[in-house]
């Protein structure tokens, strides 16, 4: 199997590399290669390379910032992947996109389906929400795979920023009201590269699918969990979203229902403590 692969530095995008199956070749498309906020270069390397499926593991993530800057947002979470999906609908190949819980409301605190209304806070769940419109309506083989809380040892994450300000500070104060799953890039990578090579076997699985750590957790408990493993001396006290404001609203209720992913695909929902256990001692063997 012969994989194109849009991101090359993104969190989940290094863990494909670094999980790619013996067997399947692959190329990253950095932004030098294939800037998104040009969708029809996308397109194009898509059509030049003609590759047996797509992942595409990158995107605007800058949540807050999204909110000035919704029409760079717009190009990168809703034109490209648009235009991504029409390029392998033209070919016949399967695309798989990764996307957010940022396109619910947040509203309740049962998980949500995956045929669930949507209702995206901000621009970047709207972006994200237009992105995933495009991709159904290129009519091709695909998985949209909503995600949540990613972490891993690469990049900007919670896990990295907790155990960063615990290098200064032995007491924190964390959201506790906002809840979701906590999701290891290396976990997501294995279920883009099990779902593309299904959906090459069989196309009918097109769709729209979940994927998101077990179990469910407040951010200030996933704070408590980050320390607790790595040995950090750091309290931890709880304060409501409204303590601590920021340019874009963040949905409470980030739970997610999988139960479609694991009846169709057979992938089931990780588990973020053991994928935390790896990070943790990953980034304590480079210190």
């Amino acid at each position: 199997m012969t994989l194109l692969i849009f991101g090359r530095s993104g969190q989940v995008a290094q863990e494909l590399a670094r999980r790619m199956p013996a067997g399947t070749k692959a190329q990253f498309l950095g932004r030098d290669a294939a800037d998104l906020t040009d969708p029809e270069v996308c397109a194009a390397q898509i059509m030049a390379q003609k590759p047996k499926a797509v992942i595409n593991a990158a995107a605007y993530t800058a949540v807050d910032r999204a909110e000035s800057e919704e029409e760079v947002a717009r190009l990168v979470n809703a034109a490209a992947p648009a235009a991504m999906a029409g390029a392998c609908a033209a070919l016949g190949i399967p695309f798989v996109h990764i996307s957010t819980d940022y396109v619910f409301d947040g509203a309740g605190t049962a998980p949500f389906a995956p045929d669930a209304p949507i209702g995206p806070l901000g621009a970047y769940g709207r972006t994200k929400a237009e992105g995933e419109a495009g991709i159904r309506a290129a009519d091709g083989c695909h998985a949209i795979l909503r995600t949540s809380w990613v972490f891993s040892a690469h990049g900007a994450n919670f896990v990295k920023t907790m155990l960063r300000l615990s290098e200064s500070r032995d007491a924190l104060t964390v959201v506790a009201d906002q809840v979701g799953g906590p999701t290891p890039a290396a976990a997501i990578a294995d279920a883009c590269l099990a779902i593309a090579a299904q959906l090459e076997a069989d196309p009918a699985k097109t769709g729209t699918y979940h994927f998101s750590g077990r179990p469910d957790v407040s951010w200030a408990d996933f704070a408590r969990a980050i320390f607790d493993l790595s040995g950090r001396k750091v309290a931890v006290t709880d304060i409501p979203t409204s303590a601590y404001p920021t340019p874009a609203r963040r949905p409470t209720n980030s739970r997610m229902d999988c139960g479609l992913t694991e009846t169709t695909f057979g992938i089931f929902r990780p588990d973020w403590r053991q994928g935390l256990h790896d990070v943790l001692s990953e980034l304590e063997a480079a210190r």
